[in-house]
């Protein structure tokens, strides 16, 4: 069943506009969409190329912009072997679209129901379509509303799966918990039409929503639902991706990757320098303290450092704040990191145990949302109900590790 909502921004009644059956949701997008091999053979600009050699290096450097969060992008490797398996995925610059539509897709909900709710492999392809009938509108291309942990690799995977070229742009930069953080809602840019489609197979739409009340209508449906749903959002022309989104994230996460894969047994200093960071502390964890809060959980982490100081963590979905012996030193939108001393493997808010021997570092965050009080406002650790201002690296010069 494919059900639009439409939710009136006065009264926020929500009423049934349409009803179809879903047969249409389990045939493949080509099915839905016609072919757009020519298009795709005469784009120029590209930020990077994917191939199936690049996978473990890209995972982890989707791993690394999740913060300790975004979900376990692991989960997609073998996706994503197969899919590249004897070609390539270009990485598309969205400036070289012009005003092609484009469609953000990615996947709300619980992560680690994955696991034990497997997807179909239509899911995708049932949002993406359900949006193209409501619409009317075919997109030319794909990109990630979050090309950071799962959603950056689903993003990839289901470019190469639907035969759409992939935009190397996204709407967070990093991993962030709400849909009323996307930078295009930050930006006043409209978010719905927004499809949902579940593994259970049938697929919500809703329309006429602000971001925050589609923030919470999202989260009912899944939670009401299947756990989890692979959604899209209304197709927009390519333009706005390249100046109401973060641009290279994909290829920042691939170079991040690369430098990863270089750090065999490193010191905690030669770690931080491949990634572009710098290291708050180096120690075991002493202290994890997790509750509930008013929308996901929240967890504080004690780091005792090898010389003496302690590293205090604040942490929800993802790592957002780190204070140091009382003051604070680092917080969102840079990336607050926390891996295995020994191997330097990111560590999840949600992995993370007492007595681990760990590597605090910060990376650099997102220029876009550096660019203005506004948009850092929005994603500060007051965004979060932390009580303290954004902590930030210096602005990087050139292009970001």
């Amino acid at each position: 069943m494919t059900v639009g909502l439409r939710i009136s921004p006065r009264t926020t009644s929500i009423s049934t506009i349409r009803t179809s059956r879903a047969g249409v949701i389990s045939r493949s997008l080509s099915e839905v969409l016609p072919s757009h091999s020519v298009f795709w053979d005469h784009l120029p600009m590209t930020t990077g190329r994917l191939t199936v050699d690049d996978v473990d290096a890209l995972v982890v450097g989707l791993t690394l912009l999740g913060s300790g969060g975004g979900g376990d992008a692991h989960a997609f490797r073998h996706v994503l072997r197969r899919t590249l398996a004897g070609t390539e995925l270009v990485l598309h610059d969205p400036a070289a679209l012009a005003e092609a539509p484009v469609v953000a897709i990615g996947m709300i909900g619980a992560t680690r129901v994955l696991t034990e709710k497997l997807p179909s492999g239509q899911e995708i392809a049932g949002a993406v379509g359900a949006l193209a009938r409501w619409t009317g509108v075919e997109p030319t291309a794909l990109m990630s509303f979050e090309a950071a942990g799962l959603n950056g690799a689903i993003a990839v995977a289901g470019a190469a799966e639907l035969g759409l070229p992939l935009v190397d742009a996204d709407l967070m930069g990093r991993a962030l918990t709400r849909v009323d953080q996307l930078s295009f809602a930050v930006a006043d840019r409209p978010l719905p039409p927004f499809a949902m489609a579940e593994p259970s197979g049938q697929t919500v739409l809703v329309d006429d929503v602000a971001p925050g009340a589609l923030e919470r209508v999202a989260r009912t449906a899944v939670a009401h639902g299947g756990g989890w749903a692979a959604c899209a959002l209304g197709p927009v022309p390519a333009s706005l991706a390249a100046t109401d989104a973060c641009t290279g994230t994909l290829a920042r996460a691939l170079r991040l990757g690369r430098a990863h894969e270089g750090l065999v047994r490193p010191e905690p200093e030669e770690v931080a320098a491949a990634l572009g960071g710098r290291v708050l502390a180096t120690g075991r964890t002493v202290e994890i303290a997790r509750h509930p809060s008013a929308s996901f959980g929240r967890a504080g982490v004690a780091i005792l450092d090898d010389g003496g100081a302690v590293l205090r963590v604040e942490a929800e979905n993802e790592y957002l704040l780190a204070i140091l012996d009382g003051e604070p030193v680092a917080s969102c939108p840079d990336l607050l990191c926390l891996l295995d001393r020994r191997t330097a493997a990111p560590i999840a808010v949600d992995g993370l145990r007492l007595g681990d021997d760990v590597v605090a570092i910060v990376l650099p965050g997102p220029p876009w949302w550096r660019a203005s009080p506004e948009r850092l406002r929005r994603v500060d650790p007051r965004a979060f109900g932390i009580d303290c201002h954004a902590v930030l690296l210096p602005d990087p010069v050139g292009d970001l590790p």
